[in-house]
Parts: structure tokens; sequence; C-alpha cells
């Protein structure tokens, strides 16, 4: 117990420890932050938006082959706005008319960095670019990275691109939802349904029909991610194996196999239901049936009620029979308006009758009821064991027609366009740093010079710890509560472990005790004569002496008992007094102070 309690104690220590070298921390970078505006104090006009650190941006350059990149920084070249409307739709919202912008970031915002921005709310927007050249689904990977930035949170819209499939017709003006596409990729949101899309359309083998594949949902809290208004960096990794990840910030959220983990699965079922297949009319799927030669028994009264009066009652003493439990209030006077043609005969509202409040009960009494012990209801069979159960039905199974084996699925359409077809009812959605490629450490690279240093920034101007406190407390104010005694407890238990303690004395006085040596015969006889001729008032010194120590006796029965212990003694131990009484000196003359023989009560 003691233990714990002192595990306890370091705890709360070590804490407030950690809490005040923020604080400390806190303060220093204060210090360095006046100090610096001391020095700058003629650049008065300083622009909030830019970050608390000098940075100096590059665009970011792709190091390796790609079939697509675009940061948006110089020029929207190679961006073509669709001219089309969208199909079975109202004519008013039909049109692609949502406005796009090149702007840079609200918030943390990089000198020099610039972004794709969705600008309209309750618009269908598109707006789709060429690929450099083909990607073609063979023997590299297919690696699909982007940022987005929900910079005024996001309520129901999505931000995920489109790998539009390769064809001879494929028109960049006419691009709406209904154009082809291989691959969608990317956040979605609407009401309280965070998705993140990895969709890929299959074409069927036989039919060459195509049907849409969705990914499972990834285990992460992606509310948390869509509405911290920060930039995060999406990546889908297809892998020429049939495997694939799903990336957030450089960290796998999802991943899987492109025949095991899509829903519906690649491949059909080998069989399949026979659809024509019709369920016999004698087929019994009853487990359990009456017992057909059960007889109800002769006693089995099924007219008895459940409840009857309990005959055993007996109505309390001080019932009141003739008062009803609710009267007229008393107190209740009839409205100015009541009119008696319209509304009838006007009644004071009931209102529980006082009296009965002090009484057992008023009104007629009734006997209460009780269950009826001769109750059984109505007889029934019991059950038993089907013996013609032939189990539950269905229908038998049969080659399926449609089925196929797709044992390679990443062999998709070809892609040649990327495009945002897309539906908002939240404006400034911010897109930035496209690439398409096939080699990890050239994402991660583009990822490094762009998300990256956009990371880097928005760190650098968050708050201190101290400063977090603070705003959280603001918000909370019982949060001050937490704070004071997070501090005040390990100073009060500081003070209860380094405060000195007062020292205890018994073991002193023990010690004490034990030095002293007793008195022989012959210095308590003189002590006691020279005592006598030098004090008048004997009595009143022993008494007086008695008093200075109530733990000890006086001296008159110190030598009383002194007399009394000599006629034990042997005659060793008179020896042993004398050669005391030589060593001490005993013989020298009148005693200069009054000589005590403590002895201990107990």
């Amino acid at each position: 117990m003691e233990v714990a309690r002192m595990q306890f104690h370091w705890d709360w220590l070590y804490l407030s420890v950690l809490l005040l070298s923020s604080i400390s921390a806190e303060s220093e970078d204060s210090e360095f932050e006046e100090e610096n505006i001391g020095k700058n104090s003629q650049e008065t006009n300083i622009d909030k938006s830019r970050p608390s650190f000098e940075v100096v941006y590059k665009t970011p350059k792709p190091t390796g082959e790609v079939y697509f990149a675009e940061t948006f920084d110089d020029t929207m070249s190679g961006w073509v706005l669709s001219q089309t409307k969208k199909e079975d739709t109202d004519e008013d919202i039909a049109k692609y008319d949502g406005r796009w912008e090149i702007e840079p970031l609200k918030e943390n915002m990089v000198p020099g960095d610039r972004g794709l921005v969705l600008k309209s709310v309750a618009k269908h927007h598109a707006i789709s670019a060429m690929l450099t050249q083909p990607f073609v689904f063979d023997s590299k990977p297919l690696i699909v990275q982007y940022e987005v930035n929900f910079q005024e949170g996001i309520d129901c819209g999505g931000a995920y691109v489109k790998l539009l499939s390769k064809s001879d017709d494929l028109n960049l003006e006419y691009f709406y939802d209904k154009t082809s596409y291989t691959i969608m990729f990317g956040p979605d949101k609407c009401g309280e349904d965070y998705k993140l899309h990895f969709i890929f359309r299959h074409k069927h083998p036989t039919t060459g029909d195509y049907e849409e594949k969705h990914s499972k949902r990834p285990d992460v809290d992606l509310k948390k991610i869509y509405s911290d208004r920060k930039t995060h960096l999406y990546t889908l990794v297809l892998k020429p194996d049939d495997t694939f990840e799903i990336l957030i910030d450089q960290t796998v959220v999802s991943k899987g196999s492109l025949l095991e983990d899509m829903v519906p699965p690649v491949n059909p079922p080998k069989e399949i239901e026979d659809p024509n297949d019709r369920k016999p009319e004698d087929w019994d799927e009853r487990a359990k049936i009456p017992d057909p030669d059960a007889v109800k028994p002769d006693d089995w009264n099924e007219d008895e009620p459940p409840k009857i009066e309990d005959l055993g009652a007996i109505k309390p003493e001080g019932w009141l029979d003739d008062e009803p439990e609710y009267i007229p209030d008393p107190n209740a006077e009839k409205p100015e308006d009541w009119d008696e043609d319209m509304d009838g005969e006007w009644e004071a509202p009931q209102v529980p009758n006082p009296k009965c409040e002090t009484a057992p009960g008023c009104g007629t009494w009734v006997r209460p009821m009780m269950t009826n012990p001769k109750y059984k209801g109505k007889w029934k069979p019991p059950m038993i064991e089907n013996p013609n159960y032939q189990g539950i039905w269905s229908p038998q199974k049969i080659p399926n027609p449609d089925y196929f084996e797709d044992s390679h699925p990443f062999k998709m359409t070809p892609v040649s366009a990327i495009g945002l077809e897309l539906w908002s009812m939240t404006s400034d959605i911010y897109f930035d740093n496209f690439i398409i490629c096939s080699e990890k450490e050239v994402a991660d690279r583009w990822a490094a010079d762009g998300w990256g240093f956009k990371k880097l920034v928005a760190s650098s101007n968050e708050p201190g710890m101290f400063s977090q406190l603070v705003a959280a407390a603001e918000e909370r104010p019982w949060l001050w509560i937490i704070y004071i005694l997070t501090l005040a407890l390990p100073v009060g238990l500081g003070i209860l472990f380094c405060w000195p303690s007062k020292k205890i004395d018994e073991d002193v006085d023990y010690k004490k005790t034990d030095l002293a040596k007793p008195p022989t015969k012959g210095q308590l006889e003189q002590e006691m004569h020279s005592l006598h001729n030098q004090t008048p008032n004997y009595c009143c010194v022993l008494k007086y002496a008695g008093a200075e120590d109530e733990d000890y006796e006086d001296e008159n029965e110190t030598a009383e008992g002194s007399h009394e212990e000599e006629g034990n003694k042997s005659v060793s131990e008179e020896d042993e007094m004398k050669e005391a009484d030589e060593s001490t000196g005993s013989g020298d003359g009148p005693s200069k102070s009054v000589r005590k023989r403590r002895v201990r009560k107990d």
C-alpha cells in the first residue's frame, strides 16, 4: 500500500515537471520572439498569412519517369473545362458551370505555392487533362497521388479523381459523369457517411460489360482527417501481383487483393441456385410438432381465471369509506369569459382530497387481487421431434452460365486522362501536386518536396503547448481547476517529503539513564550528611528535587531501598561497592550537588 502511494506521488510529480518544463519552454520562445520583434520593429506591416519563419519554396520536379505531374504553380495549361451538361438532372443545375481558381492556401500559406480550388457551392464541376502518355497495365505498378485540403470543412461533397479510360473518341470538353473511367480514387463525404473510394471498372471477358468493384472501408477515423482543415496526401498503389494499398499522409490505411477484397468479387461463383427449382408441396420443414397422442388431463380446468380476490385481505383500520379520492378545487373560480350556453355548466377542476393524505385510503374499499393457484391456462399438447422433418429447403445448385475466371484483374483498361467531376455543398476545396507514376521512390520524393514542405510550415505555425492549454481553458473554464491542482499537488508533496521532522528525545533519555552509574553506600551516606549540614530546610529540598522528575523516587526512598538491598547482597557485591567507593573518591569532602539515583517506576 505504501509503495502504491509513493508511486502515485511520483507520477503526479513527474507530470508537474513536464508541465512546468513546457511552460518554461513556451516562455523562452515568447522571449525569443519578443527580441526578434524588437530588432525588426521597423517592419510594421507584416502579412498575417505568411509563415512564422522565412521559407524558400521550390516547385516540385519529378525525379523519374512519370505519366502525369501537376503543381499549379505556374499556369493551368493543359486543363480543359467541361462544356456539356449532366443527364437526368434539372435544367437549372445540369450544366457544369462550377468555378475553378488557382489560389494559395488560406492558412499556412507557402509563398510561391498555389493549387486548384473548387469555388462554387451547389454546382457541378468538371475539369480534366490528358496524361503525357497513356498508362498500360502490364508489368509496372500504378501510383496515383495528390493533395486535398477541405479549407472550409466538408458538408456534402467529394474530392476524388477519375482516371479516364483510353478511347479514340475521348473529348475532354464533353467530360461528364458517364464518361468511361478505369479507376476512381479519393475522399468523399455526405452527412455522416465518410468514404475513401477506390473503385475500378472490371470488364467481363465474355460479354464485354463493365462492373464497378469497390474496396472495403479503411480502418481509420476519416472524420478527423476530413474536418481538421489541414492538407492531406492521398496515395493509391496498384501492383502487378493484383494487390493494392491506400495511404493517407504516407501511412497505409487499407490494403488487400483485387481478387479477394473487392465488393462484389471480381470472379463470380462457379455454381448458383437454380432459379427454376421449386419446393415440393409435401416438403416438411417443421423440426418439432405437437404430440398427436397427447390427451388433456381430466383435472385440467381452462376456465379458471389467472387472478382472483385475496379473501384473506382485511380493510386497513382508518379507511375513509365516505371520503372521495378527488374533490372539486375549493379555490377555483369560474372564468369571467365562461359562456354556459357555449361551454356548458362550469365545474371546478378535481384535486386530491386532503383528508386522504393521512388516511390509508378513501372511497369504497376493494379486496386486492392475487394469483390464482388453480390457473393453468389453455391446454396444449407437448411438442415432440418431427419424424418427417426434411430440413430447410433450398434450391439445388447448377453451374453458373455466366461464370468466368479472371486470374489477373490488374490488367485493366488503359488510362489516358485524369479528371475531377464533382458536386459539393462546401466551397474552397484545395487540390495540389498530382502525380501518376510507377516508382514509389519518385512519388515519395514528390511528396517530400510538396506535401512535406506544407506540413513543415503548418507545424511551425502551430501554437506551443502552453498556448494550447490556455486556449483550451478559455473554451472550458473548468480546466483551470485541473491546472491549479496539477501544480499545487506536487508542491505540497515536495514540502511533505522534504521538510525536516522534529527530533524524538525518547532514545536520548534512555541513553542518559543507562549511562548514569548507581551511587555506592559511602557516597550516599556522605551526600546525605553533607546536605543535612548545609541545607536548613532539608525536607523542602528533597521535596523540590523529587518534583523535578515525577518518573523517579526521592533520595530518602532511594536510600531506604539501598539499605534493604544491602542485606540481600553477597560479600562479593560488598567488595565491588568498596572498590567503586575507592575509585570514585567518595571520601574527598562534601558533595557539591545532590546526586539522585534514578529508578524507573515500571
